[in-house]
């Protein structure tokens, strides 16, 4: 059941931006907050108690939660950073607190790494830390400041080919760290 509301939370999350541009004229702000706010209440009962699942969870709730009192159209368009912010937290703890995210990570395929790659998790750490500072920014700054679908453009469109690319760029670096042409 978890998996299925973990699904359902990436789903709504990368179709939160179009929902909101295409959804507004017929959903008022206080019916997304209640669907979102549902489903991060379930995931908060069903999930996996991992660090930081509980305080993320009462952050999106709360959000959720503001989003229905307020019925504020203006206040749809934060969540995207809030998701931002998350993941900035996700990987900027875990540089004070380690063991670094993508060293987690890469632990996971190969359990036993050299100190080389340790070192190696822990910089791309830091350069997806940067990235969800200056993504969070971008999309705190079209809130603010321009048209809702500059907003959906960068939010649901653009966003998400930059972490493609970092992803990307990531892997042909990896190669080159590891010795492979």
């Amino acid at each position: 059941m978890s998996r299925l509301i973990g699904l359902g939370l990436l789903l709504a999350g990368l179709l939160y931006p179009f929902a909101v541009y295409f959804g507004m004229e017929h959903f008022a702000p206080w019916q997304f907050g209640l669907l979102l706010g549902s489903l991060w209440l379930a995931r908060a009962l069903t999930g996996e108690r991992r660090p930081g699942s509980l305080w993320m969870s009462t952050a999106a709730i709360a959000f959720c939660l503001l989003l229905a009192v307020f019925d504020s159209p203006v206040l749809l368009r934060w969540y995207p950073v809030l998701i931002s912010a998350f993941m900035l937290a996700l990987f900027g703890l875990s540089l004070k607190y380690g063991p670094p995210m993508v060293e987690r990570l890469a632990r996971l395929r190969e359990p036993e790494l050299p100190p080389r790659a340790i070192r190696y998790t822990r910089q791309v750490t830091i350069a997806w830390s940067v990235f969800f500072l200056c993504n969070g920014l971008c999309a705190a700054a079209l809130t603010l400041w321009a048209p809702l679908s500059w907003w959906m453009l960068y939010t649901g469109l653009i966003s998400y080919g930059l972490i493609g690319l970092m992803f990307a760029i990531e892997w042909l670096i990896r190669q080159r760290v590891r010795g492979h042409p």
